[in-house]
């Protein structure tokens, strides 16, 4: 019976160490594919950062928002900027393939969109604050 009981819990440990080797490998892959979606989109959110759309931006979304009375919140998470006002959030996330805007509304996506950083920064806030002020 003992030899039984210790071949089963050796055939046991054996599963047990296969299946930690899966997930480490599954865990690896993942983590091979996030950091190449990292480096492809590091151009878009170099120029999110650092770029004069940016900056125009956050000074028209402190602008717009005043005239609104409408205080807008926004944050970096990351490579993303976050701008909020009321229940609303406006999310600026560069990927591999460009800007896109997203749009939430209490944590669920409404919409996305590519987003032009030749475009004027005043072009995506008046209706996003616009939907936020309920008009």
């Amino acid at each position: 019976m003992s030899f039984l009981d210790n071949l089963e819990n050796n055939l046991k440990s054996l599963e047990s160490h296969e299946d930690g080797k899966d997930n480490a490998q599954r865990l690896h892959r993942t983590r091979q594919n996030e950091r190449a979606q990292a480096q492809a989109a590091a151009p878009f959110a170099e120029e999110l950062k650092k770029g004069p759309y940016t900056a125009e931006l956050l000074r028209q979304a402190t602008r717009i928002g005043h005239e609104m009375r409408t205080k807008v919140h926004i944050a970096w998470l990351g490579s993303t900027l976050r701008m909020e006002a009321r229940e609303r959030r406006l999310e600026l996330r560069p990927t591999a393939s460009g800007i896109v805007a997203v749009y939430l509304e209490s944590n669920n996506e409404i919409r996305s969109e590519p987003l032009d950083l030749k475009s004027k920064p005043e072009d995506l806030l008046r209706p996003w604050l616009s939907m936020s002020d309920g008009s």
